[in-house]
């Protein structure tokens, strides 16, 4: 139990978390790879069920390195594109042991703070959210029923994904001494 605690405390540990960061990082641009940690800012929570039986929450939330929010005038409106990011789909544990499940959908801080602004960005916020989530994850959501959560702006334990992306020039040729302990 105290080697438990004790890995649960460096897990916690914002300085470990920023070591392990730069570690990956370090090893992936290695390999010709740079890696960025998306952490989401919580903005709000979407609550809707998924395949009509199981109840899911989408976190709605923000960080700097997506797109920001552009306009494109159009006949009879405006065109909207909204870089997103979504993390994978998890399961946590609720504290009364039900099993919830959990969506993060990342947009630029200056989505949020239009949503916050307008009741129709809003809106297509949220079917962004919802679409992202039913074309990427392969599910099917109520969107009749989807309701954004009042006073909540996250839900479960907040994770980093990554976005990854080759760097110009590829990665950078290996030692041949046959020592590398790192695969091809």
């Amino acid at each position: 139990r105290e080697l438990f605690a004790e890995f649960a405390a460096e897990l916690n540990d914002p300085e470990q978390r920023r070591l392990y960061e730069e570690e990956v990082a370090a090893l992936e641009r290695e390999r010709g790879v740079e890696v960025r940690f998306v952490h989401p800012t919580p903005g709000f929570v979407l609550r809707t069920s998924q395949e009509g039986s199981r109840r899911c929450y989408i976190n709605v939330c923000s960080n700097a390195l997506m797109g920001e929010p552009r306009a494109r005038a159009e006949r009879g409106g405006q065109r909207w594109e909204l870089p997103y990011s979504l993390a994978p789909g998890r399961e946590e544990l609720r504290p009364a042991g039900r099993r919830r499940l959990l969506y993060d959908v990342v947009f630029h801080p200056a989505a949020l703070r239009l949503a916050a602004r307008s009741a129709r960005f809003r809106r297509l916020l949220c079917d962004t959210a919802l679409e992202a989530v039913e074309s990427r994850c392969g599910v099917r959501l109520d969107r009749n029923n989807a309701t954004v959560l009042k006073g909540v702006s996250y839900k479960g334990v907040p994770q980093a994904p990554v976005i990854r992306s080759p760097l110009p020039g590829g990665a950078p040729k290996p030692p041949d001494d046959g020592e590398s302990p790192l695969p091809p």
